[in-house]
């Protein structure tokens, strides 16, 4: 195999260069268009919001306050976001001159729409699961909010501070962090009350994950590297980026085309992780709107009471005939789900809540009937039942047949349905909240990336093979409904191609990431847990 070596310039001219190309005016034509996509978006959501706001009929203004108040938080992590992990979608671009920033940041923000969209918000309450399920019954209460308020703004402290010092960190983390934070002082607060803290068996599938991501992204992008410099003998492609001039045509065509892989499967990982919070925030303000999926009609209530009945058949087998159930049943699956101890009358608990909500349901047609007083209540039910069943599902116990696992398995995505749903309004916020932030602070992370991360320049063939690897780690972790940091592979990814080109790595960038990587979780947790300790000193 034949080396190619690669055509560079000084790294002081170059930086000049790159300096001035990122201080140049997006133009009257790109702030337009930008404008009316803005102004679109925000009609949208804003029209879309207060539609299902006009049959709430609260009593006061309150409700209306703090839940103007939560979504600016949330969508300011989002913003937030944008700094770190859209960046990094648009680093190699904007670095080798294949696109001129302000046009690659609406690129970007349109396939990260694209992803948002597309997205089923699985991730979004993978991640919810985490949290002691106490507070996401009381969503709605003082300790609700104290918990969606706190771990949202320590994200945001932690992202900002790690954004000024230009270091690609992860939101992910961040926000894992943070929930961990507020599930623990959970506990610690609440020692004699039976409160749970963190979701350990949930929280551990998360950490593997996250931490098998970025090496997944080091070697894959090395291995494609070197694939690639063995197919493809054009000089040109491992060349870096020489003054402002664009790389060949079809290079650039390549190098757009990873950056609309990663903007996407970042929109459709990444961008979900703030609309599982705002979920909580809406069902917490205004149940009556969003506690349950009112989209489901008529004719999908009468297929859930079919499946409702097939489910209690199903469970008859499986409950004691000496079980009992001393109070409410929905206490019993609460408290199994908090401890993780399968009692004689849990069975029987889950028994009668299946046969409780198909009563419910039936009574009132359609989702979007039941009446205000009650939407919060059934939600509950429905998602303390899903929750207890997946639970079941992980530790085999009770151990289901096969076929009666398809009958279970189907009940449980009626419930979903019902209750882990994601307005097509918070997705367009999100998507813009991300886009906003992308515009705002591109510019640190595009020449870490670009510049830092590797003691040479980064080559066209090495942006190409890490944001390849990147789209397609992100994607595929999606699929399985897993949240991974946009950031952390792409960087690892870049790290990857250096180590395979034999271009060096700055240690000292490197130190910097991993120590990001590192402290990131304790961190978030620390700032997390001691801002819902003073929270839940005043709510």
């Amino acid at each position: 195999m034949d080396d190619v070596a690669a055509v560079a310039i000084s790294p002081q001219e170059a930086g000049s260069l790159l300096d001035q190309k990122m201080k140049k005016s997006p133009g009257m034509l790109g702030i337009l268009i930008f404008g009316v996509v803005l102004v679109a978006g925000i009609g949208y959501a804003g029209s879309q919001l207060a539609r299902d706001l006009s049959g709430t009929h609260l009593l006061s203004a309150w409700p209306y306050i703090l839940l103007g108040i939560a979504l600016l938080i949330a969508l300011g992590f989002e913003f937030v976001n944008g700094f770190h992990d859209t960046a990094n979608a648009v680093a190699t671009v904007i670095y080798t001159h294949s696109l001129e920033p302000h046009i690659a940041v609406v690129w970007s923000g349109m396939w990260n729409l694209v992803g948002v969209l597309a997205s089923s918000g699985a991730v979004a309450f993978t991640i919810l699961s985490l949290l002691p399920v106490e507070l996401i019954l009381q969503v709605g209460k003082g300790a609700g909010f104290a918990m969606v308020f706190s771990l949202l703004v320590a994200a945001i402290l932690w992202n900002l501070g790690t954004w000024w010092l230009g270091l690609p960190a992860s939101s992910s983390h961040t926000l894992i962090g943070s929930i961990i934070g507020v599930g623990i002082a959970n506990q610690l607060m609440n020692p004699h009350t039976a409160t749970s803290g963190v979701d350990w068996g949930q929280a551990t599938n998360v950490f593997k994950v996250l931490l098998v991501s970025p090496l997944v992204g080091f070697g894959c992008a090395a291995i494609f590297l070197l694939i690639l410099k063995f197919f493809v003998r054009n000089p040109a492609l491992y060349q870096s980026p020489k003054g402002t001039e664009p790389p060949p045509f079809w290079i650039r065509c390549l190098l757009i085309l990873t950056c609309t892989g990663v903007s996407f499967g970042h929109g459709s990982n990444d961008g979900q992780k703030g609309m599982g919070l705002i979920m909580l925030i809406l069902i917490g303000t205004v149940p009556t709107a969003y506690a349950l999926n009112h989209a489901i009609g008529y004719n999908k209530v009468q297929d859930f009471a079919v499946v409702s009945q097939q489910t209690v058949t199903v469970l008859n087998p499986y409950v004691s005939p000496t079980a009992a159930i001393p109070g409410d049943p929905r206490e019993v699956l609460t408290d199994y789900i908090r401890t993780k101890n399968f009692a004689p009358n849990t069975m029987l608990a889950l028994r009668q809540m299946v046969e409780e909500i198909d009563t419910e349901i039936v009574t009132y047609k359609t989702l979007a009937s039941v009446p205000a007083g009650q939407q919060q209540n059934v939600r509950n039910n429905m998602y303390v039942v899903s929750e207890a069943l997946r639970l079941m599902g992980k530790s085999g116990n009770p151990k289901f047949d096969a076929s009666d696992t398809l009958v279970i398995g189907n009940y449980k995505k009626y419930l979903d349905d019902s209750t882990k749903f994601i307005p097509s309004w918070v997705k367009v916020a999100v998507a813009l909240a991300l886009g906003l932030g992308t515009m705002v602070g591109w510019k640190r992370i595009v020449v870490t990336v670009g510049e830092k991360i590797g003691k040479e320049h980064l080559t066209y063939a090495q942006g190409a093979a890490a944001e390849i690897v990147a789209a397609a780690t992100i994607i595929g972790a999606d699929h399985f409904h897993m949240p991974v940091s946009t950031t952390h592979v792409l960087s690892s990814g870049v790290a990857g191609t250096m180590t395979a080109n034999g271009s060096g790595l700055q240690l000292a960038t490197i130190r910097n990431i991993a120590m990001a990587w590192v402290f990131t979780l304790p961190a978030a947790a620390l700032l997390a847990g001691c801002l819902f300790w003073v929270m839940r000193q005043f709510v």
